[in-house]
């Protein structure tokens, strides 16, 4: 039995990939992983809110995934869009990692005090609403990119 998995090209797609494959490899199922590019990988300089398109990161996964090029796709549970196309299924989650978010920046940060100037970037429209909500007075900027390029932009200023 062979199984084809259809992933993003991202490294964290890939890592997270790569785990299902050896899941499935050590259960006696042999896979090949494809790597998919998606609208969302494609249009970096829009905020993922502003591109337009539902399931920006999911749309080629399922279209591979109707088209039968793929058996299974290997996604994150975050980006899923809540309501999924007719005949698809969610089929299994890993095991969840730590569920916290983290901020990375050149020194320690406080987020409680209004006087200081702080200013975090995310793509997360979730992320942003919980910033804005709770710290008010924190600038969010939108920040498109895996988290290697995510660290450059900002020691960069951007």
């Amino acid at each position: 039995m062979n199984i084809v998995i259809g992933s993003r090209k991202s490294d964290l797609a890939m890592w997270q990939t790569r785990l299902v494959a050896d899941r499935l490899n050590q259960a006696g199922i042999n896979t090949d992983i494809v790597p998919i590019d998606t609208v969302g990988d494609r249009v970096l300089d829009t905020a993922i809110a502003k591109i337009g398109a539902k399931g920006v990161f999911t749309e080629a996964l399922e279209d591979k995934l109707a088209s039968g090029e793929i058996d299974i796709a290997v996604h994150s549970a975050k980006d899923m869009p809540s309501v999924l196309p007719e005949d698809f299924t969610l089929i299994a989650f890993t095991e969840r990692e730590r569920p916290a978010d983290v901020l990375i920046g050149h020194r320690p940060l406080t987020l409680d005090d209004p006087a200081r100037s702080v200013t975090i970037g995310t793509s997360s429209v979730r992320r942003q609403a919980l910033l804005r909500r709770h710290f008010p007075h924190v600038r969010v900027v939108d920040i498109r990119g895996n988290v290697r390029t995510r660290i450059q932009k900002m020691e960069a200023g951007l």
